[in-house]
């Protein structure tokens, strides 16, 4: 039975019970309750509860003993499921107190003073973000040692670079999958470095009440949230954020930013794993990639559901950005509710997606012999600017006459059947260039695509140098081609 009782159907990429456990109502109540249960430990050591009522509140607050449906239904009735859940804690605080060996010590006094429900939910669900960051860079790391991995080893790796959907310049597997790498290290890194902050600000964030629950007291109602940020490894806060969301548009965007960074690798495996194309595969796996009717078929369904991740986030992200716009008052009547699920989701799609890319990114085939077939489509043609470059100082005319008479070779060769056109071009371009000025040897080297591959290897080099944390090499390689 699913955690949560939302089993994915409709969303597959995050239906598993390793992100329901972290992201369900299960994960939920059990924050709430670890935040109620680490204040009450605070104000124990601050002498502000009796001794021995912290222990009390936290074996109360053990999430399996409460019914996360009465407890949704319920919060209808407050319009947050922090109120009916502190009535429930209290009722088992209350029974537990009165069972305890050494007769009711008073725990009740620990539990949620002078918090209100935002205090606790904001709480909560900065620790519920904490906790799938972390297991979220693990599958990360993972993905990025693969794919430096696929970066050292097909370095020298030839295959066409494509821009505005055309062949364009020889380039490298390896440099391909550097700029994957680069652009998920950077938003992992954006996303590990960023402080997800406490709330405890009272009812309308003046800290009124935590100021006469410390009168006479050597703590104040900041000691006591510094405090509790320290409990739940959360960012202490130089005042409340109540109002301030840049704390959840800043998770969003950087989880936004991440999923772009899946989207992006899933969009070039769905285009080069294609049949006609075929210089990649997805691992393969039994049941997986199967279609209801065509039985020949082996579905990238791993990028699909990538893909379908990076086009979800960006409206997710823009819905916490419409919230926060709208955080009226000292307490907002509709935007912070709408922030849960939105929130919730994000997080859901961003951990889902991330265990599907670590798998393919473990698992991918490689097909050198694909990548050169395709790069050999364009033959020497795609060698032109290369050409260009190499050859119109040696014409000895005019700079622009000379450029202008190499594209003369290049439209006439476009001209001919494709068939037809790398030896066309080689003989224009040979009669255009006398062999007293570029020999035929110096010509074919001229028109290996080997030889204009620029700066990739650096490039590659100085980008992993640049993630050192995620860039550790898998010495096994990963191509399975």
């Amino acid at each position: 039975m699913s955690l949560d009782g939302d089993f994915g159907l409709l969303s597959p990429v995050s239906a598993s019970s390793a992100v329901a456990a972290l992201t369900g109502d299960r994960a939920v109540i059990a924050a709430i309750l670890d935040v109620e249960a680490a204040w009450a430990a605070v104000l124990e050591e601050a002498g502000l509860a009796p001794a021995g009522s912290a222990a009390v509140v936290t074996e109360a607050a053990e999430s399996w003993a409460y019914d996360a449906a009465s407890i949704a239904e319920r919060a209808q009735g407050g319009a947050n499921p922090v109120i009916p859940l502190l009535a429930d804690l209290r009722g088992r605080v209350r029974q537990l107190d009165a069972e305890h060996p050494g007769g009711a010590i008073g725990a009740l006094a620990a539990v949620h003073t002078s918090l209100t429900s935002q205090d606790v939910l904001d709480s909560a669900l900065m620790l519920l973000a904490r906790r799938v960051v972390s297991a979220l860079v693990a599958e990360v790391r993972g993905t990025t040692t693969a794919l430096a991995g696929l970066a050292v080893q097909h370095a020298d790796t030839l295959c066409v670079g494509r821009s505005l959907t055309q062949h364009a310049l020889p380039f490298t597997f390896g440099l391909k999958a550097a700029q994957w790498f680069h652009g998920v290290a950077a938003a992992a890194r954006r996303l590990e470095s960023l402080e997800l902050p406490v709330q405890f600000g009272g009812a309308s964030g003046t800290l009124a009440s935590g100021t006469v629950l410390t009168g006479g007291s050597p703590s104040s109602p900041f000691d006591l949230a510094d405090a509790l940020a320290g409990k739940l490894g959360l960012a202490p806060v130089p005042g409340p954020w109540h109002t301030n969301r840049l704390a959840v548009t800043a998770l969003g965007d950087s989880l936004t930013a991440l999923t772009d960074s899946f989207g992006k690798i899933a969009s070039d495996l769905l285009f080069l794993s294609r049949p006609e194309v075929a210089e990649l595969g997805e691992p393969l796996a039994a049941g997986r990639g199967v279609s209801s009717a065509m039985p020949q078929k082996q579905n990238p369904v791993l990028s699909v559901l990538i893909r379908s991740t990076a086009l979800q986030a960006p409206g997710l992200a823009a819905q916490l950005h419409l919230a926060a716009a709208n955080f009226n008052d000292e307490r907002p009547d509709g935007a912070w509710h709408s922030e849960w699920p939105a929130l919730r989701q994000l997080l859901r799609l961003a951990l889902g997606a991330a265990t599907q890319l670590r798998e393919l990114a473990e698992g991918l085939r490689v097909f050198p012999e694909a990548m050169r077939r395709n790069l050999e489509i364009s033959g020497p043609l795609l060698l032109s600017e290369a050409v260009a470059s190499s050859v119109a100082p040696l014409l000895g005319a005019d700079r622009a006459e000379a450029k202008a008479r190499l594209q003369a070779v290049v439209d006439e060769t476009l001209r001919s059947p494709a068939a037809e056109q790398s030896r066309i071009y080689t003989k224009l371009l040979r009669e255009a260039v006398p062999a007293s000025t570029l020999s035929n040897e110096e010509l074919r080297a001229l028109l290996d695509p080997a030889n204009y591959v620029g700066e990739g290897a650096e490039i590659s080099r100085r980008i992993l140098a640049a993630y050192p944390e995620f860039s550790h090499t898998n010495p096994k390689g990963t191509d399975r081609g």
